[in-house]
């Protein structure tokens, strides 16, 4: 595959399809499993993207942020409280920070029984399980219990997770999984955070 500057250098017009590329899927309609995974940037937000879309439609949604103290008020919380989506920080922030692993592993094992019963008692259209890889690979969470609460939830329950590195395990279970590939970031080139973007 060639590199991202070749692909640049090489950019091709192409004529716009005339024609429609596929077929209407004649499968069933049902909830789905949703992988935002990778190490670019985009993961949350595109999960955040999706809770806004079944929110636009009148469905009831629920997010659980793993790595995100109760108190956050990063700039998809504000919106979030305005326009009435349920957003919950489960965690104690990045592990780099943790003053306390164990507490950091029991706050993750807390908040993923808030999250079973949310994803198992099939009151909410989607489910979103922000930064859960995170618990998952460092070994505070069961892969086993997550793997099957995703297997047993009702039948119309979409579940989102997001986070790098996920366990080929749910990538093997998930319906739909997008990597996010990381070609450029700001932060590396020396650049802070910006608020707004990044919070």
């Amino acid at each position: 595959m060639p590199g991202l500057s070749e692909r640049i250098d090489t950019m091709q017009i192409e004529t716009p399809p005339t024609e429609k590329r596929y077929e209407k899927p004649e499968g069933e309609r049902r909830g789905l499993v949703i992988v935002n995974t990778g190490d670019g940037k985009g993961k949350s937000t595109a999960a955040f993207g999706l809770a806004l879309r079944a929110h636009g439609r009148g469905k009831a949604v629920k997010i659980f942020q793993f790595m995100k103290v109760p108190t956050a008020r990063f700039g998809e919380h504000r919106m979030f409280e305005q326009i009435g989506i349920p957003i919950e920080g489960l965690g104690d922030g990045f592990s780099w920070k943790s003053k306390d692993l164990e507490h950091s592993a029991q706050l993750a094992r807390d908040g993923w029984e808030k999250a079973r019963a949310a994803i198992l008692s099939g009151e909410h259209f989607l489910v979103v399980l922000d930064e859960i890889t995170y618990p998952l690979i460092y070994g505070w969470l069961p892969l086993d219990g997550v793997l099957q609460t995703l297997r047993d939830r009702p039948k119309d329950v979409h579940v989102c997770l997001t986070g790098r590195r996920c366990p080929p395990e749910i990538i093997e279970l998930a319906d739909t999984v997008s990597e996010m590939q990381l070609i450029k970031h700001a932060f590396k080139a020396g650049i802070p955070a910006q608020r707004g973007i990044e919070d």
